[in-house]
């Protein structure tokens, strides 16, 4: 992961977009860091956006959720966030794995874009810095990121 944020993407006319944010509760300060960045981000770049955000217990919760909504087409794209912190077992690793595979196949299985931002992390401070503070903020790359693959897929679909 770099320690820079990618540029912002230039806005394509007016264009309306949806985006489905599914966010684990567990470590809450730090997902709500992330959601929170993400929701102002895609605000300053489509200020027309809308979002519905689905709350599920934790990490693993996630795909579950995110393949109801791509199965039923409710968004340009599916943002998952979550935080998973490493402890004294394998247990971080492999939950992370397992996310991250299954929602890889979501969004190929539905052909929806599927933003992961279940972001796995070693300590504290590190969470901090891509969670809450803003210079290398994870859920701002999301929304660009989100906002891209948006105007990619409607280009590709739209001829």
């Amino acid at each position: 992961m770099s320690n820079a944020i990618s540029p912002r993407p230039r806005a394509i006319g007016v264009v309306k977009r949806h985006f489905v944010i599914v966010a684990s509760q567990f470590n809450a300060a730090h997902v709500q860091g992330l959601v929170d960045h993400l929701v102002a981000e895609l605000r300053l770049l489509i200020p027309s956006v809308t979002t519905t955000l689905f709350q599920v217990p934790g990490a693993f919760e996630i795909p579950v959720v995110a393949r109801e909504v791509a199965s039923q087409k409710r968004g340009d794209a599916i943002i998952a966030v979550g935080v998973i912190m490493k402890g004294e077992t394998d247990h971080a690793k492999n939950l992370s794995h397992s996310v991250t595979d299954a929602l890889q196949r979501i969004a190929v299985s539905q052909g929806i874009p599927v933003i992961n931002v279940v972001l796995s992390f070693d300590n504290e401070s590190q969470a901090r810095a891509r969670c809450l503070e803003d210079e290398i903020n994870r859920g701002t790359e999301a929304a660009r990121a989100a906002v891209e693959i948006a105007n990619v897929m409607s280009k590709l679909r739209n001829k």
